[in-house]
């Protein structure tokens, strides 16, 4: 394209590390060092790439927050400043901004790119690390109509026309769309715009305007547009044991730790909690649906086991909503009281546009989906079509006086918070295999069909699943490996995973290489797991990746380094090379573990 003028949108968010919670619950913000989200620093690394490769390309970086966050913008501008892009900035500023959630970010971000638009391509970060919904983007994509897709890894444009590559949970994807468009970054699109302090101070300040709400029309917004609200947060503390004697002999070492892992309960596996009963089918009181994903049974197991619960709470009902083949039999043990097949879809927006015309008429209480590309996409668009409140990632749903209380964690695990919506119809989605998958019960379901017009605004042009969103979530022993371990010597870890029955997880450095899919990736831009064990090897352990083990019963690392940060997460330690530790481990597991 001759002209192309890009978007970048941008967060400020707290360094995690030095995240604290006053005596009220609530995260304190004051002091706390800032600085531009993992997954923005790529939206703005590829904007300046791309805009730079066109013949009159721009990009224009927009980010809402307080005066301080001028600074993210400052970092960004100086990135394409040295690259000779054209670049500039608008800051989005005014107290009445504040306490905004998702819906009125993305409300208020909207308003902007109308106003200093219209932009061919619009990016964004994946999801912001301190809230980890990836609901904003969507939810932009709808306000202002546009295709969306998530993840995007592989990105190419040509004439008008981009092709993509999408990692999408377990899966790939290889998908085609029209400009304009709305795409959130993966973390390896291109290269992270990073720029020393000292060179964000020669920004020009013209380079820079602010935005008031005023200038962007009458509103609401901030807290008084804001669809939810926070309640409770608590902080999920973890105390590990610490169990380290790296001037002991090897053998003692290992000897201790395998003494650790049997004092713990860390090594029984297999007693699993007997699966609760269903519901019996609902009655005339509210209706809680959900939102099924195709090829992912297990998880829509899940979901409509808790809307199930939920609706027996009100004395209501249940409708799965699914754009798969889905038999009334199989829905109406899940706990569906009515399946609603969603017939002529093609994309995610296409599901969403038909669950938005079906909540319309029906007036669900609530709608739930899955944490996924799909769900969160789903769920983000029909939300903002329908001023619905949405709460993202959560991890367990109860009733209230009446009204759904979802419990989400944030901050890399740290927290978990208790989010409500204000709006008639409450929206959620929640993470896969965090809640319980009752046993099934004898009922077929009522099914009616909806028809929906595909709009052929983006079109996949082929997917294919690269590994099991639920391998991690459902495993009791994880076996994570860091770069430490190069992948012609993953074989040697198959013993011990066998005797454990381990799943392989992995750091985000592996899966930036390609030694493994990014399903398999642990921590903050990965997955949140919680084995009974977890063992920790050729690994330095940084936050990055510890934080999506801070709910594993029992960890275990093995590590060369004495000072390793890894120490500070694990019940016991072994320090010494992996290679060295194996045998023995794996021998002294032996002795202690009964045969599988």
């Amino acid at each position: 394209m001759r002209a192309l003028r890009i978007a970048a949108l941008v967060k400020q968010v707290p360094a995690f590390v030095e995240m604290t919670l006053g005596p009220d619950g609530r995260l304190v913000r004051q002091g706390l060092d800032l600085e531009l989200g993992a997954y923005c620093r790529r939206a703005v690394g590829k904007a300046v790439e791309l805009a730079g490769s066109a013949e009159q390309g721009s990009v224009t970086v927009i980010t809402l927050g307080p005066p301080s966050a001028e600074d993210a913008l400052r970092e960004a501008i100086a990135w394409g400043l040295d690259r000779d892009v054209e670049i500039s900035g608008v800051l989005a500023t005014d107290l009445a901004f504040a306490g905004s959630d998702t819906f009125a970010t993305a409300r208020a971000l909207a308003a902007v790119i109308e106003r200093e638009g219209p932009f061919d391509l619009i990016l964004t970060g994946k999801n912001s690390l301190d809230s980890d919904t990836g609901q904003v983007p969507p939810q932009v994509a709808e306000l202002l109509d546009l295709p969306f897709a998530t993840g995007v890894k592989q990105l190419t444009l040509t004439d008008g026309r981009l092709s993509l590559g999408c990692e999408l949970d377990d899966a790939w994807a290889d998908v085609e769309v029209q400009l304009p468009a709305l795409l959130s970054c993966a973390e390896r699109l291109g290269d992270p715009a990073k720029v020393p302090p000292d060179r964000r101070a020669t920004v020009p300040a013209e380079l820079i305007r602010s935005v008031s709400a005023a200038e962007l029309g009458p509103g609401p917004w901030g807290e008084a547009a804001s669809l939810t609200r926070v309640g409770e947060a608590r902080e999920m503390s973890v105390n590990r044991r610490r169990q380290l004697s790296p001037d002991a002999p090897l053998a003692a070492q290992v000897k201790e730790a395998v003494e650790v892992l049997v004092e713990r309960a860390a090594l029984v596996f297999g007693q699993v909690q007997e699966p609760g009963r269903l519901p019996e089918t609902g009655g005339p009181g509210p209706v809680v649906a959900v939102v099924a994903e195709s090829g992912r049974d297990p998880l829509t197991r899940e979901l409509c086991g808790a809307a199930a619960q939920l609706a027996s709470e009100l004395g209501g009902s249940t409708v799965l909503l699914a754009p798969q083949e889905l038999t009334t039999a199989e829905a109406g043990s899940w706990g569906a009281d009515r399946l609603v097949r969603v017939v002529g879809a093609e994309a995610d927006e296409d599901v969403a546009r038909s669950v938005e015309s079906w909540a319309r008429t029906e007036q669900p209480w609530a709608i739930i989906a899955g944490s996924t590309a799909y769900g969160r996409e789903v769920a983000a668009r029909v939300a903002a079509a329908l001023d619905a409140g949405l709460t993202g990632d959560a991890v367990d749903l109860e009733v209230v006086d009446g009204r759904m209380v979802a419990w989400k964690p944030a901050f890399g695990g740290q927290l978990v918070v208790a989010i409500t919506a204000t709006s008639p119809l409450q929206m959620v989605t929640v993470r896969a295999g965090v809640l319980p998958r009752p046993l099934p019960r004898e009922h077929v379901a009522e099914l009616t069909e909806l028809a929906v017009e595909p709009r052929h605004r983006l079109r996949i042009k082929d997917r294919h699943a690269e590994d099991s969103l639920e391998a991690l979530e459902e495993a009791e022993v994880v076996v994570s490996v860091g770069q430490g371990i190069e992948p012609d010597d993953y074989g040697q870890l198959t013993e011990l995973c066998q005797l454990l029955g381990a799943e392989i997880g992995c750091t985000r450095k592996v899966t930036d290489k390609g030694w493994m899919p990014h399903a398999r990736q642990i921590g903050i831009t990965g997955r949140s797991i919680a084995p009974r064990l977890f063992v920790g090897v050729g690994t330095s352990g940084k936050f990055n990746h510890t934080a999506g083990i801070r709910s594993a019963g029992t960890v275990l690392g093995i590590n060369p380094d004495p000072d390793a940060p890894l120490w500070d997460y694990c019940d016991a330690g072994v320090v010494a090379t992996w290679q060295e530790v194996l045998p023995l481990l794996v021998e002294e597991l032996r002795g202690v573990l009964p045969p599988r």
